[in-house]
Formats: structure tokens, C-alpha cells, sequence
């Protein structure tokens, strides 16, 4: 197997065509090819979980390709690419004569192309259909790393196509009717073809892929969610709701752990797989329109809840994993090298953010005997809170990287520059979030109702204290003031200073009873000011502060998810002309990336853009930032 370094940065996506069914993918560019990088960077090539298996791909008529014509997204699954083949017209008139259409169907297991060519001409057209393809075997992680390998793998002939992989991975190529050349990991598939006068012609070939150490698999069944009546709604959001239940249901998977419980994956490219946080925000977003994903949602994660405190793991008793992969993840943080084992549990927000979703589920409808049978993951999470989360003692949750391998960041803003100073000084760890504070209070006492109600009377009033001193020391540590009055500081660091950054964390503690009405109402304002709503969403970060650039991955660009469950905690404290003005910045932004929301966006003002700029590195489709659309339908219904 012969391997070539190409030295690459990581790939950029915003202009990308994607075709996906998780765990299978197919990037492309718009007239449907994929190329291999010989220079830069593409994400190019189709891919199975973690594994690029193509990372070429090229359609030719007659031995020339085609003039592309128009790209039309049918579903999240199949795209059709039209062109035209001007050197098969006739001379007689200016109008276009021959012109094909190539249709992509992603499977689970796989893609199918098939290829028509048709003709208006009054005579027969003699010529050749010929696709190129480069085999491949690249590990995802290498490709996002931006200096990947083109891991070429020998191709061999078979009856009627070709395979490659000899390790857990193996790829089979099937055309029926073609004329197949193989050199080294080079595939030629040629079809000698006539067009009958006014007739058209089709050939089509699939190529299916295995991968025996998968962690995950694609959820069988139907969507386990009822999809929203959107009569009388606003067409550009219901265009938005529509398009976003389609990429949901093409995200679904299940972990070989547990193959009856389904939960979203987090997103595309890189993160087809089973994340706590996004795959409980995600489902919690979706109760609206049910509670069969949250529960097997739930019961996906606890079937994987931390028994024994490793420190490469991050695992603790108790403890809701972070991310599940079928082998190890490295990569680069600034100068941090991250080494992710297969199984990990580095985060501070998915234990209580589980004990939520359970509570929101039971009062969504989620059958009682589902939620008692989690009853002894519940109290284990709780106790992960007290016993774990709160490693000082102090009444709070902090997180730090015992490891030094594991991510610097445990909350949902993980990158390593994340939690910072107004000056830009990055704070120290370990750090107290101030969402994590809101989603362990909410956890405490709503975990404390479910005990009350399906355990015995008192089981929960020891957690009914703990959550009380964990309001007291938030009220007395978090908040700060500033010309514009007091707010909560987006963290406390190791010295359990406030980090006095305005970002839109603040936004978390709204709906989640940590506030009383009046903090809550200065918080809302600040979530409407100019310097945190762009006018397309919330901001990371208040353009205020020293470290603000809109195309900060967490430093002043928008995510959808971020201000989506700002809205929602606006609505749930009242505050609901507040939560409309977020949600139509929302809708303006959806409009804009037509209705596939990416993971994250430009900060850029409306005042200054009618439309924000893509974060070109964004994951799209994010699943959190799909559920989002339903938040938006509700706030503004």
C-alpha cells in the first residue's frame, strides 16, 4: 500500500456540496467532483464513519466533462448535478441539445451514482460515459488535522468492478455493464453508449462499504419524533423546520453498545458519532415534538456512564461520556497536543445536562417505567456532581485536564482560547463556568422532584440543599458590573476570580431557576444589546472585549444552538419579545445558508451585511443547530 504525505490545512467547507446518511458521507464540489489534493486542502471524496474511502471523482462524456449546469439538493441523501455536453450538439441551433444528470444517493453502507444522458437531437449520438475514481483508506482525523496522508490502497478487478481494504475497512465497486481499468489505486469505469434521436441513456454503479470496528451504525426504523403542523406558518420557517427534520432523521445512529436506543449524531464532517452534550441538546431542542429520542437518548449515554475514576479517560463514577470513536484521536490545540482515547469522558456539562433532559423528558411524556429504569443512573449523576464536579469542595463545578492530554476546555466552548479576560488574557484553570452552575442547579432540583416522585418521599431534599448553596455562592461570586451595570462573569478561574468577559454563556442561565426575576431581567437585556446580538444570533462574545473577531471560533461568532437555547430560557422567563428578536436574527441566517444552519457564523452586524459570512471550517449539518429551528418555530408561533 503505498503512501504519498501531502502536507494541507485543515480543509475548508462552506462552498462544499454535501450528501450524507451517518455514518456515510460524499463531499464534493457543486458540479459533483471530488478532487484529490495535490496542493492545499479538500474534503473532498466519500467517506464511511471514519474513513475516506474515495478521493476522486470525475464524470466525462465523449472523453470531455461537462459544463455544469445547475446542482439540485432533493434531500439530505441525494443531490442530482446537471451539465451540458455542447461537443454532441448539432450545428443548427444555439439551444443547448445533449445534457446529462448525475443523481448521488448516499446509503448508510455506501453511495450510488446514476448517470443519464439525453438528447433533443433528431439523429443518433454515438459516444463514451467515463468516471474516474481514486480509491482511498485516510483516516478522518488526518484529513481534519490539515496534514493528512493519501493512504492509496491497491485496487483489485472483480467480476464487475473492483475492491480495496485489507483491514477493518473494505469497500467493494459495483458496475454493471462497464468496461473496468484499474491502475494502483486508480479506477476507470467506461460505457460505450448511442442515443437513440430525442432518447436518453443510463448506467449506474454503487459502491458499498463495511467497516468491522465501527463504534456506531445507522438507526433502523422511522424518525422517532412526530413532525411539527406548520400550516399558517411563515414559509421561510417552515422551509427552515422541514429542511432540518430531513438532515436530522439522515443523522440517527446507534453505538454497537447499545443498538436499540438511537441518538443523533453531532455533525458532518467529522463528527458522525455519539456526543454527550450535542446529542442531549440536540434531543432536548426536539421535545417538542416528542420524547422517544430523548429516552433512547438517555439510555444510549447511560448504557456508557462512568463506574471508575481513569484519569487518561477522564472516566468517574457516575460521569456522562464526552465522545465515543472507534479508535484514539490526536490532534493539535495551540502547542497542547490532545491524545482522545477511543472512550471519553472530558467534559463538565453532559452529567447535568443528562439529569435535565431526563426531567424535561418525564414531563414531555416519556413513559414511566422509562424513566424509573434510570433511576440508578440518575443518582449516580447526581453523586458525580457532588463527589466529582465539585473537586474543591467549593459548592461549584469546575473542570480541569488531570491527564494533560485531554482537552484544556470541558465546557461547550472547548476550544483552548475560549475562556478569556476583557484584555484578552487567557484565564486558568481549573475554571467554573457560569452555564455549568445553571445547568447543575436545574439538575439538582429537577433531579430532586424525580426522586420525590419515583423513590420515596425526602429522597430528594438533600439535593434540594446542595442546590440552594450552589445558588448562594453563584450569586456571590459570579456577578461583576461594568459601565452598562452588573452581569455574570463567564467564569471563575483558578484563584476563583470572575472572568469579567461579557459572552453569550450568560445566556444558559435563563429558564433554569438559578436566577431570581431580577438578575434574569438584566440579563436579558444584555442578551439583546448590540455588543452580544448580531442581528443574526447571539455572539460568543461581547464585541467589547479585546479578543472579539467575528470569525473567532468561540470569540464573537454565532452558533445557532448557543442562541437558540438562549431563546428558549428568554420564553421560559417571560421574556418573549426578547426571544423573538434572537429568533428572527435566527431566521435571517437560515435564509441566508439556505436552511441548512452550519455549526457556527460570522459575528458580523446586520447593520453593516444583509447576510453574515459561513465560518468556512463549520460542520454542516450540526445536529443542535437543526433541533434549533424548532426552538425558533416555537418563540415565534
Amino acid at each position: 500500500m503505498e503512501e504519498t504525505r501531502i502536507e494541507q490545512r485543515q480543509p475548508l467547507l462552506h462552498e462544499a456540496v454535501i450528501t450524507f446518511r451517518a455514518p456515510s458521507q460524499f463531499w464534493s464540489a457543486d458540479d459533483g467532483s471530488a478532487s484529490q489534493a495535490t496542493s492545499g486542502s479538500t474534503i473532498d471524496g466519500a467517506y464511511l464513519g471514519d474513513t475516506r474511502i474515495l478521493s476522486g471523482f470525475t464524470v466525462a462524456v465523449g472523453g470531455e466533462r461537462g459544463e455544469h449546469l445547475v446542482t439540485a439538493q432533493l434531500n439530505a441523501s441525494t443531490v442530482r448535478f446537471d451539465a451540458l455536453h455542447r461537443q454532441l450538439d448539432g450545428a443548427s441551433t444555439p439551444d443547448p441539445e445533449v445534457r446529462s444528470r448525475l443523481t448521488r444517493s448516499v446509503r448508510a453502507d455506501g453511495v450510488t451514482h446514476r448517470l443519464e444522458l439525453s438528447s433533443r437531437r433528431h439523429v443518433g449520438v454515438k459516444t463514451e460515459l467515463q468516471i474516474g475514481l481514486v480509491a482511498d483508506l485516510t483516516a478522518m482525523q488526518l484529513i481534519k488535522s490539515g496534514a493528512h496522508s493519501h493512504l492509496a490502497p491497491a485496487v483489485r478487478a472483480t467480476v464487475d468492478g473492483a475492491a480495496w481494504g485489507d483491514g477493518p475497512v473494505s469497500v467493494e465497486l459495483s458496475a454493471p455493464g462497464a468496461t473496468v481499468t484499474v491502475d494502483g489505486c486508480r479506477v476507470w469505469l467506461s460505457w460505450p453508449v448511442e442515443l437513440a434521436p430525442h432518447g436518453s441513456v443510463s448506467v449506474a454503479f454503487t459502491v458499498t462499504a463495511v467497516d468491522a470496528a465501527a463504534a456506531v451504525s445507522a438507526a433502523p426504523g422511522p424518525t422517532p419524533w412526530s413532525p411539527p403542523a406548520l400550516s399558517g406558518v411563515d414559509d421561510l420557517l417552515a422551509r427552515w423546520v422541514t429542511r432540518a427534520l430531513d438532515d436530522l432523521d439522515a443523522l440517527r445512529l446507534v453505538s454497537r453498545r447499545a443498538p436499540d436506543d438511537e441518538f443523533v449524531a453531532a455533525g458532518a464532517p467529522w463528527f458522525f458519532t455519539l456526543f454527550g452534550r450535542d446529542s442531549l441538546w440536540a434531543a432536548r431542542l426536539l421535545l417538542p415534538l416528542g420524547s422517544k429520542l430523548a429516552g433512547s437518548t438517555l439510555r444510549a449515554l447511560a448504557n456508557m456512564q462512568g463506574a471508575a475514576s481513569v484519569v487518561d479517560t477522564a472516566e468517574q463514577p457516575g460521569k456522562i461520556m464526552h465522545e465515543l470513536r472507534s479508535t484514539a484521536m490526536t490532534f493539535t490545540e495551540g502547542s497542547h497536543a490532545v491524545e482522545l482515547p477511543p472512550l471519553y469522558y472530558g467534559t463538565v456539562d453532559a452529567t447535568p445536562l443528562w439529569i435535565c433532559l431526563l426531567a424535561d423528558a418525564a414531563d414531555a411524556g416519556l413513559p414511566d417505567g422509562e424513566v424509573r429504569a434510570l433511576l440508578p443512573s440518575l443518582v449516580a449523576s447526581l453523586e458525580w456532581m457532588r463527589d466529582f464536579g465539585d473537586s474543591d469542595g467549593d459548592g461549584l463545578l469546575e473542570y480541569v485536564d488531570a491527564s494533560g492530554r485531554g482537552l484544556s476546555n470541558q465546557g461547550w466552548k472547548d476550544s483552548g482560547d475560549s475562556v478569556q479576560w476583557r484584555d484578552g488574557t487567557l484565564a486558568e484553570g481549573p475554571i467554573a463556568l457560569c452555564e455549568v452552575q445553571a445547568y447543575a442547579f436545574q439538575a439538582a432540583t429537577r433531579g430532586a422532584e424525580l426522586l420525590d416522585r419515583f423513590g420515596a418521599a425526602g429522597d430528594g431534599d438533600p439535593w434540594r440543599v446542595w442546590a440552594a448553596r450552589l445558588q448562594t455562592a453563584f450569586r456571590d461570586r459570579f456577578w461583576i458590573a461594568d459601565a452598562a451595570g452588573s452581569y455574570p462573569a463567564i467564569a471563575l478561574d483558578a484563584q476563583k476570580r470572575p472572568v469579567d468577559t461579557l459572552t453569550s454563556n450568560i445566556g444558559h442561565l435563563l429558564g433554569t431557576g438559578l436566577l431570581n426575576p431580577d438578575e434574569a431581567a438584566r440579563v436579558a437585556r444584555r442578551l439583546v444589546s448590540p455588543e452580544l446580538a448580531s442581528g443574526f444570533g447571539l455572539r460568543t462574545m461581547s464585541t467589547d472585549s479585546t479578543g472579539y473577531w467575528p470569525l473567532s471560533y468561540h470569540g464573537g461568532s454565532v452558533w445557532t444552538h448557543d442562541t437558540a437555547i438562549a431563546i428558549a430560557g428568554l420564553t421560559a422567563d417571560g421574556f418573549t419579545d426578547e426571544a423573538a428578536q434572537l429568533a428572527e436574527g435566527l431566521l435571517r441566517a437560515a435564509v441566508a445558508f439556505d436552511f441548512r444552519m452550519p455549526e457556527l457564523h460570522s459575528g458580523d452586524a446586520l447593520t453593516d451585511t444583509p447576510r453574515p459570512a459561513p465560518y468556512p471550517a463549520a460542520c454542516r449539518p450540526q445536529a443542535w443547530s437543526a433541533a434549533a429551528a424548532i426552538t425558533v418555530l416555537t418563540a415565534l408561533r
